[in-house]
């Protein structure tokens, strides 16, 4: 499943000028590819699963059918190779922040690592995942553990949220964007499209 919503041009600003726009405009770290967007077009608009904290309200996630599963399947195939951090980086993905995303009131949920291109085509396409959701562990590493799909607000004019596999995207009124997590290198006992996954640790950078 393709949701197309519109077009914006890129802005024009790197990664690097993005990630230092945000770290500067926000006091916490947040819902990744939502802020790089924000950061960097805030003028500009018109935006291998491994078993392992408190939820919120959980989106209704869809019963189980030809379209969601291969979608679900796409996602794995095409961030299967972003196990390896190197690997999303040398493909565009970077670090919105440095430490697990979290806004007040929320429970950390991970590090991301966001496409900028992708947050500004428009399009929620599982071949295209906009972010890469990380666990940091206490070595050091970086265990990929799910995916974000992510709307701004200018791409989207009807009354109702988007949707992606019959989900809601969360609304982010602080950001201007629309989202959705996906966990699907991490069972989350809330759901795979759950705000947080309690299985899912930030303990090693808190």
């Amino acid at each position: 499943m393709v949701v197309v919503a519109g077009s914006l041009a890129p802005c024009a600003l790197s990664p690097e000028e993005v990630t230092m726009s945000v770290r500067h405009r926000f006091r916490q770290p947040f819902t990744i590819a939502a802020a790089a967007l924000l950061a960097a077009c805030a003028d500009k608009s018109v935006l291998a699963p491994d078993p392992e904290r408190a939820p919120q309200a959980v989106p209704r996630a869809p019963a189980a059918s030809v379209e969601v599963n291969t979608a679900i399947a796409e996602l794995r195939r095409v961030t299967a190779k972003y196990h390896d951090v190197a690997v999303a980086v040398a493909d565009g993905f970077f670090p919105v922040v440095t430490s697990c995303e979290e806004r007040e009131g929320e429970v950390p949920v991970a590090i991301p690592y966001a496409h900028l291109d992708r947050l500004l085509d428009g399009v929620l396409d599982p071949s295209l995942p906009d972010a890469l959701l990380y666990e940091p562990g206490k070595d050091g590493t970086l265990k990929l553990v799910g995916v974000e799909m992510v709307l701004p607000y200018p791409f989207w004019t009807a009354a109702e949220p988007p949707r992606f596999l019959g989900v809601a995207l969360q609304r982010e009124d602080e950001l201007g964007v629309f989202g959705l997590h996906i966990w699907i290198w991490r069972h989350s006992p809330n759901g795979m499209f759950s705000i947080d996954n309690p299985r899912v640790s930030c303990d090693v950078v808190s």
